[in-house]
């Protein structure tokens, strides 16, 4: 299999699972907004409501780890790594990978999987309530989650080896585009002179150019 393919491959798989459990907050939102009439309109508040938008929350926040590890979008202290080239940037992830990484992950997988299948064969229920939810199914996503996202992990690792090898990164799905708001209305703006108006519609113009190269794998400041 093509290395590219099978990037392409794996980054498709992790969007498809975000967007999928994307669809829960709007199950969460209808569970909370019910709840909210009956407790306070009705005067009939749910016990296990607190354990079922526990259980919708959650699932969401794990299943869309891989995803957002795809689009490179977990919190990244950059100051210095914005700054470096590309196979300094390859180095540290990959580095950052092995050591922390594959060994965290392991873990939640190796450990997630024992304690849903404890949960299913006990037939676990929450005992936040006299007659709490089942909840062996919520924790069977604990390993589903980790096993997704070392599937990411192992595409980010072999981006890594591909980026140490030929000096660029390559590249990779992009679900959207990141663009700065504030300067673009600022370009747009009629309340600003002639002189603001020319920086704003350059940096914008920058911003977006950058995005675009690093959609493509390029690198905006070679």
């Amino acid at each position: 299999m093509n290395v590219q393919h099978f990037l392409n491959t794996v980054d498709a798989i992790s969007t498809w699972v975000g967007k999928a459990a994307a669809w829960l907050i709007i199950g969460l939102m209808a569970l909370v907004c019910v709840e909210v009439f009956k407790r306070y309109i009705l005067n009939m508040p749910t016990a296990w409501i607190f354990d079922a938008s526990n259980m919708f929350y959650g699932t969401l926040f794990m299943l869309a780890g891989a995803y957002a590890l795809a689009q490179n979008a977990h919190v990244r202290g950059d100051f210095l790594y914005s700054s470096m080239q590309p196979r300094p940037q390859a180095t540290l992830d990959l580095l950052l990978y092995v050591l922390f990484f594959l060994p965290g992950i392991a873990a939640l997988v190796y450990a997630g999987y024992d304690y849903a299948a404890l949960s299913w064969r006990i037939g676990e229920h929450s005992t936040v309530t006299a007659e709490g939810p089942p909840i062996y199914h919520f924790k069977a996503v604990i390993p589903l989650a980790g096993a997704l996202v070392m599937l990411q992990g192992v595409a980010e690792i072999v981006r890594c080896i591909v980026c140490l090898r030929t000096g660029r990164w390559p590249s990779r799905s992009k679900d959207v585009a990141e663009i700065d708001v504030v300067e673009q209305q600022l370009a747009r703006s009629e309340y600003v002179d002639e002189e603001a108006r020319k920086i704003a519609i350059e940096r914008a113009q920058r911003i977006d150019e950058e995005a675009r190269q690093r959609g493509m794998g390029g690198d905006p400041n070679p």
